[in-house]
């Protein structure tokens, strides 16, 4: 059996110590970017390696394309080298955010380079520890490999295409509805949304304990919510194209299969002062 979306915990248990099995934690705070990496030191999944946000999974030196740019092709071929994946491997990943920081944004990303056996846990290491299963502080090293990747650029919209492709999509944004409205913004300079966009937090995807949805609700609630748009027109969004990442796996886990990224997000959209900003409220496509 080969895990494409959402791994339960027990699920995960049975696949330890298998060697074409790749766990990765992809714990971050964004308030401290050390922090994840010194959680991870103290206690994770045993046999998980650590994969930082900033470090892995963006390239911080790119300029105006939000705070986590997308690294090269070439780099993330290292990163995966380094961590012993092969295209015949399991990927599992997880943190403490019920998929959202960021262990969807690893999967998408994998799937960028056309891997599809990449799952997210359902409910983070929370649901590990709920479950009764132990954690390890033992550091994990696999014997590395050497892969060269490519992107699949069509999965990806930026800021100099948005305005066309909203013009025959629809563009959610991922992120809380305060901040969506321009009530708060604690991490970006600017407060508002992207004008057109609707907004979907992406923790309406989830139970009260952290879990996805089952299918056939999240299936219901995005209906709904992209009306007539095919989901290959409908794009997501949030501040720096992370979390946006939570509702295309809710997506493509309810069956709604070809959403895109808008992969700069808020934080990139702003970083061009001529970009417009909007603040009223957009409840539904139309």
């Amino acid at each position: 059996m080969r895990w494409r979306t959402l791994i339960s915990a027990t699920e995960l248990a049975q696949l330890a110590g298998r060697a074409d099995v790749l766990i990765v934690d992809c714990r971050a705070d964004l308030g401290d970017s050390g922090k994840a990496g010194r959680d991870y030191a103290v206690a994770h999944i045993p046999g998980a390696l650590f994969a930082s946000v900033d470090e892995d999974l963006s390239d911080l030196g790119k300029k105006g394309l939000g705070r986590h740019p997308l690294p090269d092709a070439s780099a993330f071929s290292k990163v995966l080298g380094r961590w012993g994946w092969t295209p015949q491997t399991q990927v599992i990943a997880y943190d403490a955010a019920n998929g959202a920081l960021s262990a969807s944004r690893l999967w998408w990303m994998l799937r960028l380079v056309g891997h599809h056996d990449v799952a997210v846990l359902d409910g983070g290491i929370n649901a590990w520890t709920a479950a009764g299963l132990p954690l390890s502080d033992v550091a994990v090293e696999r014997e590395p490999t050497s892969v060269s990747v490519q992107f699949d650029t069509l999965q990806i919209v930026y800021s100099e295409e948005l305005p066309r492709e909203q013009r025959t999509g629809l563009l959610i944004d991922a992120r809380a509805a305060p901040r969506y409205r321009g009530e708060v913004e604690p991490i970006d300079p600017v407060a508002g949304h992207v004008p057109g966009a609707v907004n979907r937090p992406f923790s309406e995807n989830l139970l009260g304990d952290g879990r996805f949805k089952p299918a056939d609700v999240l299936r219901r609630e995005f209906t709904a919510l992209i009306g007539a748009n095919d989901p290959p027109k409908v794009m997501h969004m949030c501040g720096s194209g992370v979390t946006a990442c939570h509702n295309l796996l809710a997506m493509e886990h309810a069956g709604l299969a070809g959403s895109r990224v808008y992969a700069p997000s808020w934080s990139g959209w702003i970083s061009n002062t001529n970009n417009p900003v909007e603040r009223a409220v957009i409840h539904k496509a139309n």
